[in-house]
């Protein structure tokens, strides 16, 4: 084929890509909420609904990205994106504009795209959070390389939702101030002992230690978090006040004054929830406290977002899902003597927390092509962000300080 006919071909799509074009035309045209602006491969440009509600803008670079969605739903737009098939001036925009209509895409998802849900489900469950299967569920993420979350994250490498106290807070202000929240919520005093389920990279234990007096057992089964937790220890001097275990959730042992776990339910897996609320009980004194941090999803789309693999579970953290408010309470109540005290959203946060964390990504590609990551990785990782972005600004997930007392707390 001659280059010129090349050209005329790529203008051309093939009778399945214009299908799914039609299809897909109309799914997005009887979407509630906003519009989409989409620039075809032949010059044509197609405005579906009110696209000056998002400014949702996309760049079709080739007809498959039609055939993609058809087939694979929304993820198959995320894979089209991938591979390059499409971008976009303004990606969480367009990713702002599929979350506010997350319910009625199940209609795209209920089409060809069903045909591809039972190897996707079959994927999945080979990601359980068994033992063994959640070790290397946490470090296909994890560890990546410290040197590499280094480059987006604040300094204490807080990976989870700040708290930004002023509109014009940074997010160095806004980590540290969420840090101090958590200790705050908890109610922690000197002397006390506070077990910590997830280290991250040891920011929240050192605060805790440094600052509210308190000695602190934390755990990860990630080796990378954990080798930098211990470092960040010795260099602050608290080796006597801070333990750094390598232990899963399940093979933890004694009780503490206070239990806090940040943004680490979500790597749990539904089918291990009754587990882990029971080890949560059993973990804390009677008049303990205990809070989590967590990533939820509304109760009304909980059993589906269950059940379907999205493009976090695909790409991002295998083995993960989100739980809802009610499922947490419900998983408190069934196996723990513990009673929600206080509930405390801070999904807008998370929002402006990506935000900040894309800016820094975005700056840091140069370095982070030289760690080694190509750039399919790149593109990932940036869809990643804004995926996250977009969905909180929408509220089609969010984030919660849950806090739960035990039945003979008393505030102090």
């Amino acid at each position: 084929m001659m280059d010129g006919d090349k050209a005329l071909a790529t203008h051309r799509p093939s009778w399945i890509q214009s299908l799914a074009r039609k299809l897909v035309h109309g799914h997005l045209a009887r979407l509630p909420r906003g519009g989409v602006v989409l620039h075809e491969p032949d010059g044509v440009t197609v405005t579906l609904g009110n696209a000056d509600l998002f400014d949702a803008e996309i760049e079709i670079h080739d007809w498959d990205s039609y055939r993609m969605m058809m087939t694979g739903g929304a993820l198959g737009a995320a894979e089209a994106y991938l591979a390059k098939a499409w971008d976009s001036p303004d990606l969480v925009a367009v990713i702002r504009y599929f979350a506010a209509n997350v319910d009625a895409m199940r209609a795209l998802e209920g089409g060809a795209a069903v045909l591809a849900k039972p190897a996707l489900k079959l994927l999945h469950l080979t990601h359980r959070n068994t033992r063994a299967g959640s070790r290397r569920n946490i470090a296909a993420h994890y560890d990546l390389g410290n040197d590499f979350f280094a480059l987006f994250l604040d300094r204490a490498m807080m990976y989870s939702a700040a708290i930004y106290p002023t509109p014009d807070a940074d997010l160095e202000t806004a980590a540290a101030h969420k840090l101090d929240v958590i200790c705050q919520r908890l109610e922690l005093i000197p002397g006390q002992h506070l077990l910590e389920i997830g280290t991250g990279w040891g920011g929240l234990a050192l605060h805790a230690a440094r600052h509210y007096g308190v000695r602190v057992t934390t755990t990860t089964i990630s080796r990378e978090q954990a080798r930098h937790a211990r470092e960040q220890v010795r260099a602050a001097g608290l080796e006597d006040r801070i333990e750094v275990l390598e232990k899963d959730y399940r093979e933890l042992t004694g009780r503490y004054d206070r239990v806090v776990s940040v943004e680490m339910i979500e790597a749990v897996g539904h089918q291990y929830l009754d587990g882990y609320f029971r080890m949560l009980g059993e973990r804390l004194k009677p008049d303990g406290l205990l809070l989590l941090q967590a990533i939820t999803v509304p109760d009304h789309r909980y059993q589906y977002a269950r059940d379907n693999v999205d493009f976090i579970k695909r790409y991002i953290f295998p083995g993960g899902f989100l739980p809802s408010v009610s499922v947490m309470c419900a998983g408190l109540r069934r196996q723990t003597r513990l009673t929600p005290v206080g509930l405390d959203d801070i999904g807008a946060d998370y929002g402006r927390t990506l935000g900040d964390w894309r800016e820094r990504f975005l700056r840091a590609l140069p370095r982070i092509r030289e760690l080694g990551f190509d750039e399919r990785f790149c593109r990932m990782w940036d869809y990643y962000l804004c995926y996250c972005q977009g969905a909180f600004m929408e509220r089609a997930i969010s984030t919660v300080h849950l806090l739960a007392a035990g039945p003979d707390y008393r505030r102090l």
